[in-house]
């Protein structure tokens, strides 16, 4: 019985990746999402809905934090929430960068720790519209494509889950730093 279960859910896998298709989004992945359209499946597919809840949680908890707070850091040895912020900016201009073959002359610029709020969500915002460019572009032909970065060698599926895996890691510090501050984070938010 439990084969038979397991043999059916995965032939229903492979139906629906069969009707959803395997293109690319064409716009960008949280208006994808928000519109209620069908959205394709398969490897390709699974980063980029990934990718499109990461920014979202992201931009909403820099968004949310107040200006005034954006030099708050829990104790003296770790990050103000502004560096996390432009912690994000910077891994994401790297890691979308390579992947959209960006000259690093020519990659998203972060903004000084000490900048305004507004700089800090621009220059984040900057790096979300790089990393859109390279989620688009993600297919699962060229899922496994080899990029260099850094001094090693990187497949497209291990830049973009890297990125995704990495903004999810930031952004439960940006959470905690909202909680620390008697903010609900967008995650948690009904």
């Amino acid at each position: 019985m439990r084969r038979v279960s397991l043999m059916s859910a995965v032939a229903m896998l492979a139906v629906s990746g069969m009707t959803f298709g395997q293109a690319p989004m064409t716009m960008p992945m949280a208006q994808a999402l928000a519109s209620g359209a069908p959205v394709a499946a398969g490897p390709a597919a699974e980063v980029q809905r990934a990718y499109a809840g990461q920014m979202n949680n992201i931009l909403k908890a820099a968004e949310k934090m107040p200006a005034d707070q954006y030099q708050y850091k829990p104790t003296p040895e770790v990050r103000t929430f502004a560096r996390v912020v432009n912690h994000v900016t910077e891994a994401q201009a790297r890691s979308c960068g390579v992947a959209n073959h960006t000259a690093p002359a020519d990659m998203v610029k972060t903004p000084s720790d000490t900048a305004d709020k507004d700089a800090i969500v621009a220059g984040l915002k900057a790096s979300f519209a790089e990393c859109d460019k390279a989620f688009a572009a993600t297919t699962d032909a060229n899922f496994s494509e080899m990029y260099t970065a850094g001094q090693g060698k990187r497949s497209r599926a291990g830049l973009m889950w890297g990125t995704v895996s990495h903004d999810n890691e930031q952004y439960s510090t940006l959470a905690m730093y909202l909680r620390l501050k008697g903010l609900v984070p967008p995650s948690s938010e009904k």
